[in-house]
């Protein structure tokens, strides 16, 4: 599943419905969901507050070996995780790559000068007993 989106607040809800309903659809543990709804409404919200100028981002996500792997691409300047201060623990805001890097079992991130940035966040998934998911992803 891929989605282009307008770099607009209205369009994570939309995004985070569409790849639950997906995840649920298949029988995914309704914690593995929290937890990927999570890094994705981070990741998106991320672009939106800092990705300019660009006017849109895609979102990919697929689901393979029991593995759920979501790009977060957009145009905007770019930046390099390393050289980002890390925020105050009483912080209000400022903590969602921390967030992101607790709650995914691997996260990369690709600057691409001046051509923008991609976040990959990749989570395992469980499903439930007789889940449908089980029987269409390969071991």
């Amino acid at each position: 599943m891929a989605l282009r989106l307008p770099r607009d607040a209205a369009s994570v809800p939309l995004i985070r419905q569409m790849l639950d309903g997906t995840l649920r659809s298949l029988g995914v543990d309704p914690q593995v969901r929290d937890d990927i709804e999570l890094m994705l409404t981070e990741a998106c919200s991320n672009v939106i507050k800092h990705a300019a100028p660009s006017d849109d981002y895609t979102v990919s996500a697929s689901v393979h070996d029991h593995l759920c792997v979501i790009k977060v691409i957009d145009t905007g300047d770019g930046f390099d995780p390393r050289k980002l201060e890390e925020p105050d623990p009483n912080a209000e805001h400022g903590r969602g790559l921390q967030i992101m890097r607790a709650l995914a079992d691997d996260i990369r991130f690709t600057n691409r000068r001046e051509h923008g940035a991609v976040v990959c966040l990749e989570k395992r998934l469980r499903y439930a007993p007789g889940a449908a998911g089980q029987h269409l992803m390969t071991t």
